[in-house]
């Protein structure tokens, strides 16, 4: 029985797939492998990037004008600087599989032959002796480049650099890069402290190709496969839901496919309908996992390249972004974000998983006080959380903040942590964030019978967040405007405005208040903190 793949190289007896040479422009890359090219394959983790190599091996293969091999070189990565150790895992990689794709000993006989040549050299020669004596031209796709570390790296680069020239009768005729970074982006930290660009140790590269994410067909018609196989039905609601949360991500449509058709043990009933409840419920399920794509995701998080473009994402400012161009390209190949039309995050939920993560302490730290917030009717009282979070915020915002990796937009996670920690396993908060808003939108929905769930009664609450930069009156003006707006595309029930000042030497006193405001036919609760 086919699942939904979410560790490895996907196989397609086992798993649901799209086809993996559709993934890419397989013209473009036979064009390049004839006209006897060296390129980057890139993509994020978790793409396809192996799947994708993989078929393409066997597509050259079977067609029977070159001898291709995938080679996974990441073993060497333990290796770091230490090049003896590097290139003899990188060697007896590719004589390896060698021997298992192709059923070729040669390599590795000449290596137990051959291992006294120096390491600077061994890889070079292996190769050039490999393309000697195979009665066809070697095209190369060599995985996970880009994992290994300093003087191993400089290595392999400088050693398919020096080979390059008497291709293909002495080297491989094409060979192709395959990594989570373009080759022009590594930053190669060498044993001697010098720092090397992958760009001047590997300058033959003649193009960078990406990876990209499913369609939006592809990824309806990858979860159909499913309903096809079994039976099971699924609400065909879920597809726009599934696309605005993925954009695609392989991992996610498949990680999410398999929660809601496996996780969700009453769904392996295939008489069981995926309603769009239980996709909703498997959504949440899959954030609070926190399974390892999405840890790797955050702790990108901390890295300083990256810290830059999402504090500014998460503050909704444009004034206090201040990245290269190559560190925006950096943390777009993470699949972090994506720049068209515009700087965002990738996909909605990258977008609810960041702020979860960077808050994450504050979380557990704070106090869950949830039945004193419930009014008789079991809604929440949002005056009264609204209240306690201004005196929460005034009696701890100092030491949290100084806590928080990304003071910038500090007190929005803080609001966030907050909420999240208090509708935690009972309600859900979406969030809208991004470059230039000049504001942060959240959306809780909170299901007032617990029985019912989401089937039932749900209270809707929109709450906007603002910093305050012009006047309080200019800013509550558009805040209302801005607020009112997305609580009518909500459909909400209450809505909030909180300001927060940051301008230094203002007392409490004067930060903290509250009123209500009329915009239409709402009744908009302004907070100040």
């Amino acid at each position: 029985m086919k699942k939904f793949n979410t560790a490895g190289p996907s196989i397609a007896d086992d798993h649901y797939m799209i086809d993996p040479l559709t993934r890419f422009d397989l013209p473009e890359i036979e064009s390049l492998i004839d006209d006897k090219r060296y390129f980057v394959l890139h993509a994020p983790r978790q793409t396809g990037k192996t799947t994708s190599l993989l078929a393409l091996m066997h597509h050259i293969n079977a067609k029977g004008q070159y001898r291709a091999l995938y080679a996974n070189i990441e073993g060497a990565q333990a290796a770091r600087s230490h090049i003896e150790s590097g290139m003899s895992a990188i060697t007896q990689a590719i004589a390896r599989q060698t021997a298992y794709y192709l059923k070729d000993l040669h390599l590795q006989s000449w290596l137990e032959k051959n291992s006294g040549i120096d390491p600077n050299e061994r890889l070079t020669a292996m190769l050039a002796h490999w393309a000697q004596i195979t009665d066809k031209p070697v095209i190369l796709l060599l995985d996970e480049v880009d994992a290994l570390v300093g003087d191993t790296l400089i290595s392999l680069l400088r050693q398919i650099r020096a080979g390059y020239a008497q291709r293909p009768e002495a080297f491989p005729q094409a060979m192709i890069l395959c990594g989570v970074r373009d080759v022009r982006d590594y930053r190669i930290h060498t044993a001697h402290h010098e720092i090397i660009t992958g760009g001047s140790a590997f300058n033959i590269k003649a193009v960078s190709l990406r990876l990209s994410n499913l369609t939006s067909d592809e990824t309806q018609a990858l979860w159909q496969q499913h309903e096809d196989a079994t039976g099971q039905l699924i609400d065909k609601a879920i597809y726009s839901e599934l696309w605005q949360d993925t954009t695609g991500q392989p991992w996610l449509v498949n990680a999410l496919g398999y929660e809601v058709t496996w996780n969700d043990r009453s769904a392996r009933d295939r008489n069981t309908p995926i309603t769009l409840e239980r996709y909703r419920a498997a959504r949440e399920q899959l954030i609070q996992s926190r399974a390892t794509h999405l840890d790797q995701l955050a702790d990108k998080l901390k890295e300083p390249r990256v810290h830059g473009i999402v504090a500014a994402l998460l503050e909704s400012e444009t004034t206090s972004i201040d990245v290269t161009t190559d560190d925006q390209q950096y943390v777009e190949d993470l699949g972090l974000i994506t720049t068209r039309p515009q700087v965002r995050i990738a996909n909605r939920i990258y977008q609810e998983i960041i702020p979860r993560e960077l808050t994450l302490i504050a979380q557990t730290r704070i106090t869950h006080q949830q039945p004193w917030y419930l009014d008789a009717r079991r809604h929440l009282d949002m005056k009264k959380l609204l209240s306690a979070f201004q005196q929460f915020f005034r009696e701890n915002s100092d030491a949290w903040l100084e806590k928080f990796d990304y003071k910038e937009a500090g007190p929005q996670l803080l609001l966030q942590a907050f909420l999240q920690r208090i509708v935690n396993g009972g309600g859900r908060i979406n969030r809208e964030y991004g470059l230039g808003r000049r504001r942060t939108d959240l959306f809780l929905e909170w299901p007032v019978d617990e029985s019912l769930g989401y089937l039932g009664t749900v209270q809707r609450v929109v709450i906007e967040l603002k910093i305050l930069h012009q006047g309080l009156e200019a800013t509550t003006k558009q805040g209302l405007v801005q607020t009112a707006d997305y609580a009518d595309r909500c459909g909400a029930d209450e809505s909030h405005l909180i300001i927060f000042d940051r301008h230094p030497g203002v007392s409490w006193e004067e930060r903290i208040w509250q009123h209500d405001e009329v915009v239409g036919q709402r009744v908009i609760g302004v907070w100040g903190a």
